[in-house]
């Protein structure tokens, strides 16, 4: 579908119609300012407005259908959405900015017939990628650019995929567009399927209602940022969001800073049956399920879709991938900056900068942030549906997905889109920053961008270690 003449309030409209929720609500929508953040031939402001939008105004929708009242207001900023866009390379810790979660070795690298770009935040990845060039886990990244020229790029990334490394051949829209993944990625981002025939649903809550997602409970098991984010969203409209994580598996403390407000966080490794159990417990009495492990993999430890509403047949289930159920790629590892390179965005942005680079990065993690808020949007149209319609309700995003969205919204031509206003430094952002102490000492971080009128806004819960809080729910 061709969008390139959609404004930010056009995508939320389509998303809106998409989805089927109320038409009417759409009046309740107030989007600031203009286009003009974030260096890129792509609209990524738009992309962040847009997206954060969604899921703001699908909270206040929830929040009318909850109380039998009309949909406050929603108002976001275009230049606060761009901030948050980035939040997670903006907050100040004790007087300190967020470190770099980058490793050694990875980014953009030449090879026999091109260039791949190569992911090893996590240290398997690196040990894999290293395994694969035939290198010592000690080798340099000037060994590592010397190894590559050797491989030709598709063959590298095939192996990768067959051998646990994250790595992806750079490729044009092109090269992009003919592969079956390409194909098989869906032109909408939120894939809603109704799954489950409970009755009408909405949970009960005594307790404060200063939110409009009070009383709602959330199991997330994620990492990196895409479905964290999501968490983090339903997490500031009131939800109570677990954040479960594996002690066996390494974790970013740089990134979890930002992702973890708002949630409480529990460790469990769901191979022992006693910490199964306590996962299976909360499952129970959840309203969400959240998480952002390959398709198939939470299966393979008897948590399908069809074995988690089992457990709790009003359970609605949010899925983030890297490219999507579907298609030859689809349990793929993947992360934002690999989706920008093999499917020619990167490309393309550097063709329009014309400098002579291979590729261009945009000047954000967009797919992951998108894909976070587009999760969030699509679980909270499932709970408004769950309370009108009854079921039980499956979500998939991918970063593929928004991907495909974000370049249907088209590319502006001139080169001055290059010359935008960009946020690298928290003193860029200065408006935007909230203090609050932690255990970690003071914290200034990046606020929600979204504000609903007559409703509190905010995280509750401030960044703890992994594994601070015990399985159960508050109240």
């Amino acid at each position: 579908m061709d969008r390139q003449h959609f404004e930010p309030r056009d995508s939320v409209a389509h998303i809106w119609r998409r989805l089927k929720l109320p038409w009417d609500s759409i009046t309740a929508l107030n989007l600031v300012g203009y286009q003009r953040y974030l260096p890129s031939s792509f609209k990524v402001d738009h992309l962040a407005q847009s997206t954060i939008a969604a899921s703001a105004l699908a909270a206040a929708l929830f929040w009318a259908t909850r109380h039998g009242i009309p949909v406050p207001q929603v108002t976001v900023p275009m230049e606060h959405a761009c901030v948050e866009f980035k939040s997670e390379r903006l907050y100040i810790l004790n007087g300190k900015a967020a470190p770099s979660s980058w490793g050694t070795i990875g980014g953009l690298h030449k090879t026999l017939d091109g260039h791949v770009r190569i992911h090893d935040v996590f240290p398997s990845h690196r040990r894999n990628a290293l395994a694969i060039l035939g290198l010592p886990e000690h080798a340099t990244r000037e060994e590592v650019v010397g190894s590559l020229l050797g491989w030709k790029s598709v063959d590298l990334e095939t192996e990768a995929n067959m051998k646990g490394a994250v790595i992806v051949a750079l490729r044009s829209f092109k090269e992009w567009d003919p592969l079956p993944q390409a194909k098989a990625v869906a032109d909408f981002p939120i894939l809603l399927n109704r799954i489950g025939s409970a009755i009408p649903y909405i949970p009960s809550w005594a307790g404060k209602v200063d939110k409009c997602l009070r009383g709602i409970r959330v199991i997330e098991m994620s990492r990196v940022i895409a479905a964290p984010v999501a968490g983090k969203t339903l997490a500031v409209h009131g939800a109570d969001v677990v954040w479960v994580t594996s002690p066996n598996l390494p974790d970013l403390p740089s990134l979890d800073i930002d992702l973890s407000r708002g949630k409480r966080t529990v460790q469990l490794d769901i191979k022992r049956l006693e910490d199964k159990e306590k996962l299976l417990k909360l499952l129970e009495t959840a309203d969400v399920f959240i998480q952002s492990f390959r398709p198939g993999s939470l299966a393979d430890h008897g948590l399908s879709t069809e074995e988690l509403t089992k457990i709790n047949p009003n359970l609605i289930i949010g899925n983030l991938s890297a490219y999507g159920p579907d298609g030859p790629w689809s349990r793929n590892r993947g992360f934002d900056s690999l989706v920008q390179a093999c499917s020619g965005i990167n490309v393309a942005d550097a063709g329009r900068y014309g400098a002579g680079e291979p590729a261009r990065a945009l000047p954000c993690q967009a797919f992951d942030h998108g894909a976070g808020y587009l999760l969030a949007t699509g679980v909270i149209a499932a709970l408004y549906k769950r309370a009108t319609e009854g079921g039980s309700y499956e979500v998939n995003v991918s970063l593929a997905g928004v991907m495909r969205y974000m370049r249907s919204l088209g590319q502006h031509y001139e080169r001055t889109r290059f010359d935008r206003k960009d946020f690298c430094h928290p003193e860029d952002t200065e408006t935007y920053l909230a203090t609050r102490q932690t255990v970690f000492g003071e914290l200034r971080a990046v606020k929600h961008s979204a504000s609903i009128a007559g409703l509190s806004v905010g995280w509750d819960v401030m960044p703890k270690p992994l594994g601070s809080d015990e399985p159960v729910w508050k109240e």
